[in-house]
């Protein structure tokens, strides 16, 4: 019984490998390969240069340019750039801490440059990898942080960093 089960088992098993195929052996393909090794380009294609504009100059983030996909609390006469700063009530260096754990917390976030009353983080899209810019100074006089974020490709960031920003003070306050 159990040597034509056992026959039974086998003749199934070569008449389906038969029909289907048996399984191949994977080789590297350098063309394949060649595919492979391009899509970190591909990803940086996205990601664009680095700003040299960026910092705290006079108390003042840099302003945003023309294009509508940036927001900054300072100095924008326009709607479509000004978004309110992000406040804060007692310690200042407790108020930066919170907010360096915020965005450490945010998905796709490097933190570029860190000190007592400035950071500076690099957003990266899911998708593409397209990415924002975003800075933060603390205010004290103010009793605020100054925000600015800013895609560094393309026109329209359909909202994105004024929508990464008001996710930033919801989970602040």
């Amino acid at each position: 019984m159990l040597r034509s089960l056992l026959s039974l088992v086998l003749t199934t098993t070569l008449a389906l490998s038969a029909m289907v195929g048996l399984a191949q052996p994977v080789h590297a393909n350098p063309t394949n390969a060649m595919h492979l090794a391009a899509l970190p380009l591909i990803g940086n294609l996205f990601s664009g240069q680095r700003p040299s504009n960026l910092g705290v100059k006079d108390g003042k983030l840099a302003p945003c340019p023309s294009s509508p996909n940036c927001v900054i609390s300072q100095g924008s006469p326009d709607a479509d750039h000004a978004i309110a700063p992000l406040q804060y009530d007692g310690d200042p260096s407790a108020a930066m801490e919170k907010l360096v754990a915020v965005v450490k917390a945010m998905p796709r976030t490097t933190i570029i440059e860190q000190t007592n009353d400035y950071l500076y983080a690099e957003f990266a899209s899911q998708l593409m990898g397209y990415v924002d810019d975003v800075e933060f100074y603390l205010d004290p006089a103010a009793s605020a942080i100054q925000v600015r974020s800013a895609s560094r490709l393309g026109q329209s960031d359909l909202g994105v960093n004024r929508k990464r920003i008001e996710a930033i003070r919801s989970e602040f306050s």
